[in-house]
């Protein structure tokens, strides 16, 4: 279900763990298949749950908590905008009808050329940064104007 190189990583986010507390790497478990398959699928979270010796409802009860989590197959480029008060009060909501109107897609949908999925996120712990957005749950984007974003999304169109 999951490469070796995957594998290798979920085994060694075990080493972190009591050898009886596996559950424990879950969320990480989760975040390793999601980079290889791009998504989890219901069947790769019961593998997950399988190789830490869980209930499969305990993943998806992780798996569904945390919008870090793609359930289904998303743009190439998934762009997560906070939208709590304070990005709100920082500019957010102005970002988001930027970044809508320049992709033509409202949260939760994919851009018609599948290079981008638009999320809203909760608070990503910098609230003196804001506007705030994160791609593909890895890369943290600060202060973003809406030349910013241009930029950001033609680089990320390439």
């Amino acid at each position: 279900m999951l490469s070796v190189e995957s594998i290798k990583k979920i085994d060694h986010e075990l080493t972190k763990y009591p050898s009886d507390q596996k559950q424990s790497a879950v969320m990480s478990a989760l975040a390793i298949a999601q980079d290889e398959k791009g998504w989890l699928a219901t069947e790769t979270m019961d593998f997950v749950a399988r190789y830490l010796g869980m209930p499969p409802i305990a993943v998806y009860e992780v798996a569904t908590f945390y919008n870090m989590y793609n359930l289904q197959p998303l743009g190439k480029c998934k762009i997560t905008i906070c939208t709590n008060l304070p990005c709100a009060l920082s500019g957010a909501n102005e970002a988001v009808a930027h970044i809508q109107k320049k992709l033509g897609i409202g949260f939760n949908e994919t851009s018609a050329d599948g290079k981008f999925t638009l999320k809203e996120g909760e608070c990503m712990g910098a609230c003196g940064d804001a506007p705030v957005l994160l791609v593909n749950n890895k890369r943290m984007c600060s202060f973003m104007s809406d030349d910013m974003i241009d930029q950001l999304l033609e680089e990320l169109s390439k």
